[in-house]
């Protein structure tokens, strides 16, 4: 192999979305909607995807399978204290916990686990 980086060798860009698995396509959209305040982007048949700051999320609805998912999503101090607000307004459930730093816990209703740390590096540069 040449001396040359991976990123010099791949010329073109990598894009990627995290699929979550959901029971009901429709229960999930309501969720991530209603409560988490994402925008649909698009939607066919039993698979659509969220988008929400540049965060976009595939739902795929397949009864089969169980696993769940966790996604780390990082904010700037301004973010935080908007999903803060935006939280206790819709009253969402969520917890604070500890994960190598302060992090809010919101389970989607599938189980899939969507983490928002509040690590002292969440500045407004970012």
């Amino acid at each position: 192999m040449s001396k040359s980086t991976v990123s010099e060798q791949i010329p073109h860009h990598w894009y990627a979305r995290p699929v979550l698995f959901v029971s009901d396509v429709e229960g999930a959209l309501t969720f991530y909607l209603e409560q988490l305040g994402f925008t649909k982007k698009w939607h066919v048949q039993n698979v659509c995807q969220v988008d929400r700051g540049g965060c976009e999320i595939i739902l795929c609805e397949d009864r089969s399978r169980q696993d769940k998912s966790r996604l780390f999503i990082e904010l700037n101090r301004d973010g935080i204290d908007e999903l803060r607000r935006e939280i206790s307004a819709r009253s969402v459930p969520n917890e604070k916990i500890w994960w190598g730093y302060d992090t809010i816990r919101i389970v989607d209703p599938d189980g899939n686990e969507l983490f928002f740390p509040l690590d002292e590096t969440n500045d407004s540069e970012r």
